[in-house]
C-alpha cells in the first residue's frame, strides 16, 4: 500500500478492462457524480453515421457513483496516464479531473476520473432510458457491440455488489430488443 503514489476511478469498461498493472484495487465512492450513458461514442462502441453511447460521469446533487479505485505505484505512473489520456481523451468529450474518492478500507484519497463536458457536442444527458436502451442495442464501433458494452459492466457492478437500476433496467431493455430482432436505431 505504501508505494500507490496515483488513484484511478474506473465506474465503467475501466472496472473490467483497465489496461495497465496497479498495486491495488479496491471499491470505492465518488459523491456528487452518477455514471450515466450520457455521452455519443463514435469511436469504440458507435460510428460518426450511427453514435452509440458509453458511460460518463455526470455531475448531480446528492448523487454517489460506486466503482473501483486503481493504486497505481510510482514507476507505472507516468505510463498509466499516458495510456489513459490515449484511451479516455479520443473525442475530448471527457474531461480529466482530480478527485477525491472514499475507498472500501476507509480512505480517503484523490484520484484521476473522467467525467462529461456537458458542453461538448457528444453529450447525450437529455436521452431518457428508453432511447438510451433503442441506441446501445444496435450500435457497433471499432472495439465491438455497444450491448456488450453495458452487458459487461453491469454484469461487473453485479459482482461487485454496486446496485445500478438504471444500467439493470437498460440490459433488460437492450436483450428485450436484440431478441426482438434486427431493426434500424
Amino acid at each position: 500500500m505504501g508505494d500507490t503514489t496515483l488513484w484511478v476511478f474506473g465506474y465503467g469498461s475501466l472496472i473490467w478492462q483497465p489496461g495497465f498493472a496497479h498495486a491495488e484495487r479496491l471499491p470505492a465512492l465518488l459523491d456528487g457524480w452518477h455514471r450515466s450513458f450520457c455521452m455519443h461514442s463514435v469511436h469504440y462502441r458507435g460510428t460518426v453515421e450511427a453514435p452509440g453511447l458509453v458511460l460518463a460521469l455526470d455531475a448531480a446533487d446528492g448523487a454517489a457513483c460506486a466503482g473501483v479505485a486503481f493504486g497505481i505505484a510510482e514507476p507505472e505512473a507516468d505510463s498509466v496516464i499516458e495510456y489513459l489520456r490515449e484511451r479516455e481523451l479520443v473525442a475530448s468529450a471527457y474531461v480529466e479531473r482530480m478527485l477525491p474518492l472514499s475507498l472500501a478500507d476507509g480512505r480517503e484519497v484523490e484520484a484521476v476520473t473522467y467525467v462529461i463536458d456537458r458542453d461538448h457536442p457528444l453529450y447525450a444527458g437529455a436521452l431518457d432510458l428508453e432511447d438510451q436502451a433503442a441506441i446501445i442495442a444496435r450500435a457497433e464501433g471499432n472495439r465491438g457491440c455497444n450491448a456488450d458494452y453495458l452487458f459487461n459492466t453491469a454484469a461487473h457492478l453485479a459482482e461487485l455488489g454496486f446496485a445500478d437500476p438504471d444500467l439493470e433496467h437498460l440490459a433488460a431493455r437492450v436483450r428485450a430488443i436484440r431478441a426482438s430482432g434486427p431493426g434500424p436505431l
